[in-house]
């Protein structure tokens, strides 16, 4: 009688494992599918040198940065817009990564001045500002008033 009660526990035990392990690839494989990374090259609009160009520098900085996934960078003359979206469990800590990032890219750029957002509005802006430009569907200054207009609805936001 014990012993089947131990087959029975010790079967259920490695049927329990087994599924376990079955389902490890397709989590990974539906994280992925549920969303999109655009990951779009920093945008600049201002005359700077080289160099001095910092927009890739800040995309790389963000990139380390575990609870955020995809970023977009607009490097204007006076303000870098930065807006980047958050993985989906970290959602109800967007404050404070927001001030932790700002703080991080104030000291090591204090020169810059930048304007942080997590809001997807924002995002998709700066995301079809980058495909006009690539696609040279803008000139310097409409894409410099689309720039505009995006700090304006930020500030919208707040």
């Amino acid at each position: 009688m014990i012993n089947k009660i131990v087959i029975a526990l010790f079967t259920m035990c490695l049927l329990f494992i087994a599924t376990g392990c079955t389902n490890q690839k397709n989590n990974e494989q539906s994280e992925l599918s549920l969303v999109k990374i655009t990951k779009p090259a920093p945008i600049e609009l201002n005359k700077r040198p080289a160099n001095k160009s910092i927009g890739y520098q800040v995309r790389k900085e963000i990139n380390n940065i575990p609870e955020i996934y995809d970023t977009a960078v607009i490097e204007g003359e006076k303000e870098v817009i930065v807006v980047y979206k958050v993985k989906h469990l970290h959602r109800f800590k967007m404050r404070k990564i927001e001030k932790e990032l700002k703080n991080t890219l104030n000291e090591k750029y204090p020169k810059d001045s930048f304007i942080v957002s997590s809001d997807y509005k924002i995002f998709l802006e700066a995301i079809r500002l980058k495909e006009d430009l690539d696609d040279n569907n803008l000139s310097n200054k409409e894409a410099e008033k689309r720039y505009k207009k995006i700090i304006k609805l930020k500030k919208e936001l707040n």
